[in-house]
């Protein structure tokens, strides 16, 4: 979860990235990733919000509020959202 949690942290304002290349990163399946992002504990310093589908829907999101705080908190960010959906060319961050 530690290492996780530290990618999560990299990514800028105004990006997303998606958990098919966060769970490449991590050498775990892109479910198990989801799975694990549930379990995140303080989504303020690692930003789990953050990580949405590989086609630019925005998945899941564990949270009190669910996908309408997962959107208020994207929006903040500066990213914008059409029919539930990011534009990746726009917003994606890639991990390195």
């Amino acid at each position: 979860m530690k290492e996780m949690q530290l990618l999560l942290a990299k990514i800028p304002k105004g990006k997303v990235s998606t958990y098919g290349l966060l769970a490449k990163k991590l050498k775990i399946h892109p479910r198990y990733a989801g799975k694990l992002l549930s379990k995140n504990t303080d989504g303020v310093k690692y930003p789990c919000y953050k990580i949405i589908n590989s086609d630019g829907r925005l998945g899941g999101y564990t949270s009190k509020h669910g996908l309408k705080d997962k959107i208020k908190k994207l929006r903040k960010d500066g990213i914008e959202i059409k029919n539930n959906r990011i534009d990746l060319k726009r917003y994606l961050f890639n991990f390195r």
